[in-house]
């Protein structure tokens, strides 16, 4: 499996970044070449399953995943999400942390574990800094747009 993380500062109040970040629809908008379909009625919680799908043409593939835990951040406390991930090439899971910071300010915690079918473990490097560096920008724009 290939783990990596991310940490990223906002200018937003946490339960505004939270909502930025758990729109998952909006995920579509900002990861190349994805859309993503949610595939339960709102609103989020444990058990929304959406599927990301990825690609073009033939070579696209999904990515359906869903919420197991779901605590949004409330009274100072800090937000956390993590959603399983079920498909037949990707699997693993992926984790959101947002937690209140200084000046209204929130800290995010990005977490994932990722194994794609077929990728030899030798991959798992290549594969995490991918990943590192496709949801470090997606999470960055996530938090920028309104």
């Amino acid at each position: 499996m290939a783990t990596f993380q991310l940490e990223r500062s906002a200018s937003l109040p946490s339960d505004e970044a939270w909502r930025r970040l758990t729109t998952w629809s909006r995920h579509g908008e900002v990861v190349p070449l994805t859309r993503v379909t949610v595939t339960t009625p709102p609103p989020t919680g444990e058990g929304t399953v959406f599927v990301a799908r990825t690609g073009v043409g033939p070579l696209a593939f999904d990515d359906p995943m869903e919420v197991t835990v779901w605590r949004p951040p409330t009274g100072g406390s800090p937000g956390f999400c993590r959603l399983e991930k079920r498909g037949r090439v990707v699997l693993g899971w992926a984790e959101i942390e947002v937690r209140p910071g200084p000046g209204g300010r929130s800290g995010v915690v990005w977490r994932e574990d990722v194994r794609v079918r077929f990728l030899p473990p030798a991959c798992d490097a290549l594969l995490a800094r991918a990943g590192r560096a496709v949801f470090g920008r997606a999470v960055g724009r996530l938090l920028r747009r309104d």
